[in-house]
């Protein structure tokens, strides 16, 4: 059992991670929906039909929530509140624990962890689904506190679909509007989707980049950015066999 972080201080600098391919090895989000869909062959047959127009808009930011909506739904469909759709997620948290225990990336959630530890206010933001990332949390890496601020998920045409896609700029007002307010000391991510998050912390930290994405973060982040891997396979930055912490900038 993980021993229990102490109770940050409202003026405790503010830590935020990524979730996918910064805690976890893939994309979370993608690996649930793909089982809900995977559940009857009618719905595989749906989310095929939909692909060849909600595939492209995936791809491009601007109409990157129509295309997992789309996706969404097919794997939901006849789910028509939170609840029970929390429920599909336990299960499927529950079922394959053992499998998602082994994408979460041991040396990310030990920087986590010293991050709790010092008494840092510590937050996951992710453009999953907030009950998921809690789930694989909890039941994956015995980390069951930690406040998590994910995609929001509404019932829509007998489905549900993605009300508010926690990503891009929509990922800091989502923070803001959790009452997660005040500047960012650290910043954890992975992603170029992230740079308004990495640009806002007076700390970022990319971990885990795609390797054709570095020379970009390199160009726009500041000189002394860290630009580190964390065992995630496939993925850029430069490898640390024992990752600390990034201390936040002492206050003057």
């Amino acid at each position: 059992m993980t021993a229990a972080a102490p109770d940050a201080r409202a003026d405790a600098p503010l830590v935020v991670f990524d979730f996918d391919h910064t805690l976890y090895h893939g994309d979370s989000g993608s690996h649930l929906f793909r089982w809900l869909i995977e559940r009857a062959w009618w719905r595989r047959l749906l989310a095929l039909l939909l692909a060849p127009v909600a595939g492209p808009l995936v791809a491009f930011l601007p109409t990157r929530r129509a295309g997992i909506s789309a996706f969404v739904w097919a794997g939901t469909l006849g789910v028509h509140d939170q609840r029970t759709l929390d429920a599909l997620i336990d299960h499927y948290v529950h079922t394959h624990r053992h499998a998602l225990q082994a994408r979460l990336l041991p040396q990310a959630l030990e920087v986590l962890r010293q991050h709790r530890a010092h008494g840092d206010r510590v937050v996951v933001a992710t453009g999953a689904p907030p009950m998921l990332a809690r789930a694989i949390l909890a039941g994956a890496a015995d980390i069951e506190d930690v406040p998590v601020i994910g995609t929001r998920l509404g019932p829509h045409f007998g489905g549900m679909v993605a009300e508010r896609h926690c990503h891009h700029r929509m990922k800091l007002r989502m923070l803001h509007d959790a009452g997660l307010t005040g500047p960012i000391a650290v910043a954890y991510s992975d992603s170029s989707a992230d740079l308004p998050l990495l640009q806002a912390a007076a700390r970022p930290v990319v971990v885990n980049p795609k390797p054709g994405r570095v020379r970009m973060f390199r160009r726009v982040l500041p000189p002394s950015t860290p630009i580190l891997n964390w065992g995630c396979p496939g993925r850029g930055g430069e490898p640390v066999a024992t990752p600390e912490a990034v201390r936040p900038i002492p206050k003057a």
